[in-house]
């Protein structure tokens, strides 16, 4: 594996240029609300017979635990400065294995795009009578967004990227440091595990959500390495 590091520049408009595909990719998923109401309605339907459907359970806990809140508001909101950090940190200190958790994040983002185009799901805040909206209740920036159900954005709960971007840091950080560190590297599976269980309490997933971001970073891991193999 390639130890030497790339240009910065490159880099910085390699991601960039991802980024800005997904996010207009992400706002412009299909606007019909009877469309993502109806699979969210299905994906309940599975839940119930699986006896997974713990959101509105998990919604309560949180509404009666007040303390709670405002941490788990401030987990979802601002996560994506951890991925940057570790991003970051990968870059200038472990250039051995940038290139893989790079690229892996970059087929993440790719492959994600066409489950969200094809499957608009809406979330449980919007889904499931009583569900409360813990986060346009308490948001860090009066954003008016999250009351929305009319936003594409808002029709993108299968698979949750907010878990994704998580599990991601975990992959990096873990295939980063395993090498030297093993027991170490496994302590970052508890951010995606901490993820999990916000984007639960505040209504924002399904539990199949979770499900469908691990298959997600599964086959991303894989694209990642391929592509690795290929160019390093």
């Amino acid at each position: 594996m390639s130890r030497r590091r790339p240009a910065p520049l490159f880099e910085v408009a390699l991601l960039a240029g991802v980024l800005l595909v997904f996010s207009w990719a992400h706002g412009a998923v299909a606007h019909s609300r009877a469309v993502a109401t109806a699979n969210a309605r299905r994906l309940q339907s599975i839940e119930g017979f699986l006896h997974l459907d713990i959101e509105p359970a998990a919604n309560r806990w949180l509404v009666a635990h007040p303390a709670f809140i405002q941490p788990a508001v401030y987990v979802y909101r601002l996560y994506y400065l951890v991925p940057l950090g570790v991003l970051l940190w990968a870059y200038l200190r472990h250039t051995s294995t940038y290139r893989r958790v790079r690229n892996t994040l970059l087929a993440m983002l790719i492959l994600v795009l066409p489950v969200y185009w094809a499957v608009p799901m809406s979330p449980p805040r919007f889904a499931i009578p009583g569900v409360v909206d813990i986060i346009a209740e308490h948001d860090l920036f009066g954003s008016t967004a999250f009351r929305d159900q009319g936003a594409g954005q808002n029709f993108t709960a299968m698979p949750s990227m907010h878990v994704g971007w998580a599990a991601w840091c975990a992959y990096a950080v873990w295939t980063t440091l395993r090498p030297t560190h093993p027991r170490l590297s496994l302590l970052a599976w508890l951010f995606p595990l901490l993820m999990t269980a916000v984007v639960f309490t505040t209504g924002n997933h399904y539990v199949l959500d979770v499900v469908g971001t691990g298959l997600l970073l599964t086959a991303a891991v894989i694209v990642g390495h391929l592509v690795s193999r290929l160019t390093d």
